[in-house]
């Protein structure tokens, strides 16, 4: 059966042009990625362009995929705010061969650190290292086997299915970073735990979760003068090194008990904690698999494993809410911003378009001082598709700003 052909994008079907004006001083500096080889000046295609093209594609819904691009690529309005010609798909999916993501994480730290804090918990005032909750997040390229079956890395020859994001999400200020990306096994250089390690840095908290746990990572990150809240795994062997009393505070936090542990069976073992480590025990609601997809089940006790030992149990109790946080921006980024719907299949060409996505959330929140949610993200879209007036998205940025 033929595939219906797409509608043709029209001039006015994109509007909000101007609001690009805002964004070009900042993807100026990478007008020069990728030209090192063009001796003859050739190139029409420049990585500025392409993320501004890939911005495009992230707020307005009408242009859905690299051909969508291509034929906005042809419109005069879109030429002259983006400052582009019109391209072909040929120069769209070579781009990934020659445009390096990692000027855009420069561009991700400096908006980043415009970021003020934007949802500090006063039952955190304590805490002085960074909370940054730790996650990976697998996105499958394809969804149909047949092709899937023919695709293969660039780098290492071998099929890939799906590629996973690491990333990790400052609670406070709510600024996400992307760590890398890598193929979707999660085994040797693709583990969560091995890219976490490569990325430590002083003065954080890390939030994770079981899969994360090792005392290897645990040791490197209290090496690196940061700390670490962990869950553990339901059938983890511990006994008590010094048992705490519990306070009216940690009770009420449901928190069950508070001790210094000695966790696994053999302290000799190659890998080993060279620290005190900590266990927080949370009593929760007990959950049964019902099914491959729906996680992992739990006794109704959540063990928390931490180097933190001055910090009181409730507090620990809620450090580790914290770890939804990079769920839900994780849920954001694919269903919202569309991050499932993939311009490429090259691992590049995913880096730089989550890491437009990250610099789309950003300005969101620069511009409206709050976390970007569906409603905005829908207003915004609205507006670029023509359905909304100016007027009418201004005055849901200043409702935002009285809120």
């Amino acid at each position: 059966m033929a595939r219906k052909k797409r509608k043709r994008i029209k001039s006015s079907d994109i509007q909000g042009l101007k609001y690009f004006d805002q964004l070009a001083p900042l993807l100026e500096r990478l007008h020069s990625v990728g030209t090192e080889r063009d001796k003859a000046g050739n190139r029409k295609l420049f990585m500025d362009q392409y993320c501004m093209m890939t911005l495009l594609f992230l707020f307005n819904p009408i242009v859905d995929s690299l051909r969508g691009i291509q034929q906005a690529s042809e419109l005069e309005s879109v030429q002259r705010k983006l400052g582009c010609s019109r391209t072909s798909l040929g120069s769209l999916s070579e781009a990934t061969d020659v445009f390096d993501p990692a000027r855009l994480r420069e561009i991700v730290e400096e908006l980043g650190g415009r970021v003020g804090s934007i949802g500090h918990d006063p039952a955190l005032k304590d805490v002085r290292t960074l909370l940054t909750a730790v996650d990976g997040s697998v996105i499958k390229t394809l969804s149909r086997v047949a092709e899937a079956a023919y695709l293969r890395s660039p780098s290492t020859g071998h099929r890939t299915y799906a590629w996973r994001l690491h990333m990790q999400f400052e609670v406070d200020r709510h600024v996400p970073s992307l760590l890398g990306v890598t193929g979707g096994s999660g085994k040797g250089k693709q583990d969560e735990r091995y890219v976490l390690g490569k990325n430590l840095e002083s003065g954080r908290c890390y939030i994770l979760d079981r899969g994360y746990f090792k005392f290897a990572l645990f040791n490197s990150i209290h090496d690196a003068k940061s700390n670490y809240v962990c869950r553990i795994r339901d059938n983890s062997f511990y006994g008590p090194e010094e048992e705490r009393d519990l306070d009216d505070a940690a009770r009420e936090a449901n928190v069950v008990r508070d001790t210094i542990a000695i966790i696994g069976h053999d302290r000799k073992a190659p890998d080993k904690p060279t620290h005190k480590i900590r266990v927080v025990v949370i009593k929760t609601t007990p959950h049964k698999n019902r099914g491959k997809s729906r996680g992992h089940e739990s006794d109704g006790y959540l063990r928390i494993a931490t180097d933190m030992l001055d910090v009181p149990a409730d507090v620990i109790a809620q450090i580790y809410k914290y770890r939804w946080t990079i769920e839900i921006f994780f849920r954001f980024l694919k269903h919202i911003l569309g991050c499932r719907n993939l311009l490429s299949t090259d691992p590049v060409g995913i880096e730089i378009q989550t890491y437009c996505a990250i610099i789309a959330c950003l300005m969101i929140v620069l511009t409206t001082g709050r976390k970007p949610t569906k409603r905005t993200y829908e207003m915004i879209c609205f507006y670029f598709s023509g359905w909304a007036t100016e007027e009418e998205l201004l005055a849901h940025i200043q409702k935002l700003k009285q809120a």
